[in-house]
């Protein structure tokens, strides 16, 4: 909830232009739920996101999109061990779908 809040006062601040948002969990369930949540609205209609569709364009730390603007040695020291847990190709096909969402709505 306390992300949420800070998110959102992000977007007040600033606006959506300037902002993207990586997420770093593993768990394929969790990051949706997390990317859902930063752009359509929180799902669970309990936190400051409930019913805010902010639209921010949403990324995991393990696409390629993300981990080839990274230097390597950084990549690999913060975020590397992730790619032996986590099942990438299904984070990187959901991800892909809710950016697509937002583009449609």
């Amino acid at each position: 909830m306390e992300k949420q809040t800070i998110i959102k006062k992000l977007v007040d601040e600033r606006g959506v232009e300037d902002l993207v948002v990586v997420i770093g969990a593993v768990d394929p369930e969790v990051a949706q739920v997390t990317a859902e949540t930063v752009t359509l609205g929180d799902p669970s209609f309990a936190g400051p996101l409930a019913g805010v569709s902010l639209r921010l364009p949403v990324y995991h730390i393990l696409e390629s999109e993300v981990k080839n603007d990274i230097p390597q040695d950084v990549y690999e020291e913060q975020a590397g061990f992730m790619e032996i847990v986590a099942d990438t190709e299904t984070i990187s096909r959901k991800f892909k779908e809710i950016r697509e969402k937002i583009t449609q709505v």
